[in-house]
C-alpha cells in the first residue's frame, strides 16, 4: 500500500504536469497571426554554399555517392565569397517593392549554416567570406522596418553524412528529429543561436518535421510566427478556391529557388503582379523568392522585376496590404479585396495586354456584387481623374451609377507609367460607402467564372 504522504505527492505532481501542459503553446498567437496577414507580401531568399555551381539548392546531395558528398562538403565552402554582397541594397529594394517581411535560408537541407554557429564547422565563417552574413542581412532589413523571418531545415544532410545516415528526405526514421535525439539536440542548439543571437526574430519557416522544435522555438520567443509546419504554404501554386486563413503562397521568379545561371526563363512583371492580387484576394500572403548570385549580387532580371512590382505597388499598395478577402473573390478579370475596417472595397482590374484599357481611354464596368447608393464614391488609386497628359479638354472624370444589377463604373486609365504607354498592369478602383453582396450563381456559370484567368 502507498503511504498517505506519497499519494499526496503523486496527486500534486499530476496536477503540476497538467498545468504545465496547458501552458505549452500549440499554435501561433491569434494577434500575431493577424499581424502576419497584414504584412501581405514578403521576400524569400534562397542562398547556399552550392550557388557557385548553379545547382538545385541542397538536393543534389540526396542519394549522392560518398565521393560526391565529401567533395561537396570539402570543396564548395572554398568558393563561397560573395564580395559584392550589399544587404542594404537588397533591403531597400524589398521595401520599395512593397515587401513587409523577409525570410532568409539560415540553414537549408544541406546543413550548411549561413550564420556563425558553434554546432558545426560547415558554416559561412569557414569560407573566404568569413563573416556572419545572416547578421548583416538581418541588420539591414531591420533598419528598413522589414519584419525578420528565418528559414530552417530540421533535416540536415551534413549531419546525416557525419552520422552514417543515408541522405534523403523523410524516408528513414532517423530523418525525423523526434526519432533521433542527437538530431533533435543538434537542431535545438542551432535554433537557440538563431533565436537569441540576432535580436527578436519575427517569423520562422520550418521546412521539415517540426515536432518538438516548434514548441522549443516558442519557449524562446512566444511571439514568433511559425509559417510552414503550422500554416498551409503551397509552392509554385495558388489554390483555385480561397483557403482558411492564414496561408502563404511561395513562388520563384524563374524555375528554381537558388541562382540558376542557365535555362531559367523568368515570369513577367505582370504575371507576378497578377499573382499578388489573386493571392491577396484569396486571403493569402505572397512570399516571392530571389536567388542571389555567387558574388552576392541580385540577378539583373530579378531586380528589374522587383522594380516593376515596386512601381505598381507605389500607386496601389493599399489594395493588397491591410485587407481581407470577400465572400466572392472576383468577377471575371476583376479581383476584390476589402480593408480590414470594411470602409473600402478594392476592385483590381487585371488587363490582358496593352490594348485592354489603353492609357487615356475610358472603360465601363458593371460590378454585380457591389451595391451602391447615393453616397458611394469610386476613385482610381494613384490617379486624380481630372487630366490626361497632352489631351486638352478631355473628360477624365469617374462616373458611377447604383443599379439593380450592380454598381456601374465608368473610369479613365490616366496613369502614365511608361514613356511609350506600354504598361499593361492592373488598375485599381477604390470604392467607398458600398456594400458587397453574394449572388447565388448557378453552378455552371460559377464554374465558368472560376475557370477564367
Amino acid at each position: 500500500m502507498f503511504s498517505k504522504k506519497f499519494l499526496i505527492l503523486l496527486i500534486c505532481t499530476y496536477f503540476t504536469i497538467q498545468i504545465q501542459a496547458q501552458k505549452v503553446q500549440v499554435n501561433n498567437k491569434p494577434e500575431r497571426v493577424n499581424w502576419f496577414q497584414d504584412l501581405a507580401f514578403g521576400m524569400f531568399i534562397h542562398w547556399n554554399v552550392d550557388v557557385s555551381l548553379g545547382a538545385v539548392i541542397s538536393h543534389s546531395l540526396a542519394g549522392a555517392s560518398n565521393e560526391y558528398v565529401e567533395k561537396y562538403i570539402q570543396e564548395l565552402p572554398q568558393y563561397f565569397n560573395p564580395h559584392k554582397f550589399t544587404p542594404s541594397h537588397w533591403a531597400k529594394l524589398a521595401k520599395l517593392a512593397g515587401m513587409k517581411y523577409v525570410v532568409f535560408t539560415a540553414k537549408h537541407h544541406s546543413g550548411f549554416c549561413m550564420f556563425n554557429t558553434q554546432t558545426t564547422p560547415f558554416n559561412v565563417m569557414n569560407t573566404p567570406y568569413g563573416k556572419d552574413l545572416t547578421k548583416e542581412l538581418i541588420e539591414a532589413f531591420r533598419k528598413e522596418g522589414i519584419a525578420i523571418g528565418l528559414y530552417f531545415s530540421p533535416e540536415d544532410f551534413y549531419f546525416f553524412h557525419q552520422n552514417n545516415i543515408q541522405i534523403g528526405r523523410l524516408q528513414l526514421p532517423e530523418h525525423f528529429p523526434m526519432n533521433n535525439p542527437k538530431l533533435m539536440d543538434y537542431d535545438k542548439r542551432q535554433l537557440r543561436e538563431l533565436l537569441t543571437n540576432y535580436g527578436k526574430i519575427d517569423i520562422l519557416f520550418i521546412d521539415g518535421p517540426g515536432d518538438g522544435l516548434r514548441e522549443y522555438a516558442w519557449s524562446l520567443n512566444p511571439d514568433l510566427v511559425i509559417t510552414r509546419d503550422i500554416m498551409t504554404t503551397p509552392e509554385q501554386n495558388t489554390p483555385d478556391e480561397p483557403l482558411p486563413r492564414p496561408w502563404e503562397a511561395c513562388y520563384t521568379m524563374g524555375t528554381d529557388w537558388q541562382y540558376k545561371p542557365t535555362n531559367d526563363p523568368h515570369k513577367t512583371g505582370t504575371e507576378i503582379i497578377n499573382m499578388l492580387t489573386e493571392i491577396r484576394a484569396k486571403g493569402g500572403n505572397f512570399l516571392l523568392n530571389i536567388g542571389p548570385k555567387q558574388d552576392g549580387e541580385i540577378q539583373i532580371e530579378q531586380e528589374a522585376l522587383l522594380q516593376e512590382v515596386a512601381l505598381w505597388n507605389f500607386a496601389n499598395a493599399e489594395a493588397i496590404g491591410k485587407v481581407k478577402p470577400l465572400s466572392v473573390v472576383r468577377e471575371e478579370n476583376v479581383w476584390f479585396t476589402q480593408s480590414n475596417d470594411e470602409k473600402y472595397i478594392y476592385a483590381i482590374v487585371q488587363r490582358s495586354g496593352y490594348e485592354d484599357w489603353k492609357y487615356g481611354t475610358r472603360k465601363n464596368l458593371v460590378l454585380t456584387h457591389i451595391e451602391g447608393n447615393a453616397n458611394t464614391k469610386v476613385s482610381v488609386l494613384g490617379y486624380k481623374s481630372e487630366l490626361v497628359e497632352y489631351k486638352k479638354g478631355f473628360d477624365a472624370s469617374t462616373y458611377i451609377a447604383a443599379t439593380p444589377i450592380g454598381l456601374v463604373v465608368s473610369a479613365v486609365n490616366g496613369q502614365r507609367f511608361y514613356t511609350n504607354n506600354q504598361w499593361k498592369n492592373a488598375v485599381v478602383l477604390k470604392i467607398e460607402n458600398a456594400k458587397f453582396r453574394k449572388i447565388n450563381t448557378p453552378k455552371a456559370s460559377q464554374s465558368n467564372i472560376d475557370g477564367a484567368k
